[in-house]
């Protein structure tokens, strides 16, 4: 998996023109969270789809970040949560037990 640190606001309008071409996944990641562990180590080892972009966020670390995602992209704030924007807008979310990239896949 090659994921794309978000770290600052700025991004947040990249990712959105991206996903007019390329789907963009972002992973909102709650470092000392072991629900937040499993998903992410779910998605690791899971086979990557191609022509997709995938973006991390240390929850902890850039909290601002997470909470101008939730605004930015109109979706209810979870930790952990995976987002996926196409076209400027997020199109599915998932959280917590939930986030499986099988699932995710099925939207793309």
């Amino acid at each position: 998996m090659n994921w794309h640190p978000i770290n600052s606001l700025d991004q947040l309008e990249q990712i959105k023109g991206a996903s007019f071409i390329t789907p963009q996944v972002i992973f909102k990641h709650s470092t000392t969270c072991s629900i937040s562990r499993m998903a992410f180590d779910r998605f690791e080892r899971a086979e990557t789809p191609e022509k997709v972009d995938f973006h991390y966020l240390d929850l902890l670390n850039f909290r601002a970040i997470s909470n101008e995602i939730a605004t930015f992209f109109q979706v209810h704030h979870e930790s952990p949560q995976v987002i996926l924007i196409k076209n400027g807008e997020c199109i599915y979310d998932e959280s917590h037990y939930g986030i499986m990239m099988d699932e995710l896949i099925s939207f793309l």
